[in-house]
């Protein structure tokens, strides 16, 4: 049995902590990692930047006189909900890529951006929309988002280590529903839906590290990272208000962890098959995290301290609840 966990599904409302605490964990060495939280050197997948290309796209189609594709406007939510599974979709890809070391060649990094996202969309059973754009369009929009997409290929490229051996791939994402909504939230809302869209060779392998704050302290800490002029930093992006009451004003977690088939931990059905996921909270409902954005330097020791034990508290949790699994 391995000694550290090999995938990692980092959950959370948004502006919970997940960033801070992924910020947290890529500055402790190798020995701290494993010693500590049964974590190995950590190879990183997010959801969010996708979101951020998808928001340009929308922008540079506005500029053109067209309209939005994926947001019903620069602050509301996904004209087809559907595109949460749209994001599980390119991550599924990204993570196959890493396994596999895949080096695209590709002479624009947009036009595969955009060849990618379309046949997402497809496999979360969404029309198509890119590919129905005229090519003068579809030329104007890559070429305004190319250094962007160079930019996250390169990242995606580099990122492939020499080995996997005693790795941790931490795959981040928040997902919920909009305030008031009765549990189980309905697909494709929430956790349940999103976790079923994943391929059932990260399912199989992965714990849930769950951030656990209230919608009210998500949304307080939304508006306290906001820099409108960084949009599209993982520490500092802002998530509308609009989008916080009616994507994320609630969240099935609770509800998952309550009713899942074996104790500890959440259960999910991805291509027919139940797994159960071992599920371990940070609480952090009184805010331990939020000093993680500034300089390591100027990280209080104390602070430090309390998220260290939080955190080792939540993967001692999963990693017994793996062992006893005989994972």
């Amino acid at each position: 049995m391995n000694e550290t966990f090999d995938v990692i599904l980092l959950l959370a409302l948004p502006a919970s902590g997940k960033s801070e605490v992924r910020r947290y964990l890529a500055n402790m060495s190798a020995a701290e990692l494993k010693r500590d939280f049964h974590i190995g050197d950590t190879i990183q997948l997010d959801d969010f930047p996708y979101v951020h290309m998808m928001r340009r796209v929308d922008d540079e189609l506005v500029k053109l006189g067209k309209a939005r594709m994926f947001f019903k406007s620069p602050d509301r939510p996904f004209a087809d909900p559907k595109d949460w599974g749209t994001l599980i979709h390119l991550i599924n890809e990204d993570y196959a890529d890493l396994l596999a070391k895949r080096v695209s060649e590709a002479p624009s990094a947009a036009a595969l951006l955009v060849k990618r996202v379309e046949n997402a969309a497809g496999k979360a059973g969404i029309s198509p929309r890119l590919s129905a754009l005229d090519a003068g369009t579809i030329t104007i929009i890559t070429a305004a988002l190319e250094k962007e997409a160079r930019s996250m290929l390169d990242e995606k490229h580099a990122a492939y280590p020499a080995s996997f051996e005693g790795k941790t791939i931490i795959i981040e994402a928040a997902r919920g529903g909009a305030h008031g909504s009765a549990m189980p939230l309905a697909a494709p809302f929430g956790y349940r839906y999103s976790l079923g869209e994943f391929a059932p060779e990260i399912i199989k392998k992965a714990v849930i590290l769950y951030v656990w704050v209230t919608p009210e302290e998500s949304r307080r800490k939304n508006t306290a990272r906001t820099d409108p002029n960084d949009p599209g930093s993982i520490l500092h992006h802002g998530v509308p208000m609009e989008v916080m009451m009616n994507d994320y004003g609630t969240d099935d977690m609770d509800w998952l962890e309550k009713n899942s088939e074996v104790p500890g931990t959440v259960t999910i059905s991805a291509g027919g098959v139940n797994y159960h996921l071992p599920i371990g909270r940070f609480d952090n409902r009184v805010d331990k995290t939020s000093f993680l954005r500034d300089e390591k330097a100027d990280w209080p020791a104390e602070k430090v301290k309390n998220v260290r034990l939080g955190i080792k508290a939540a993967t001692d949790k999963m990693y017994a609840l793996r062992t006893a699994a005989g994972k």
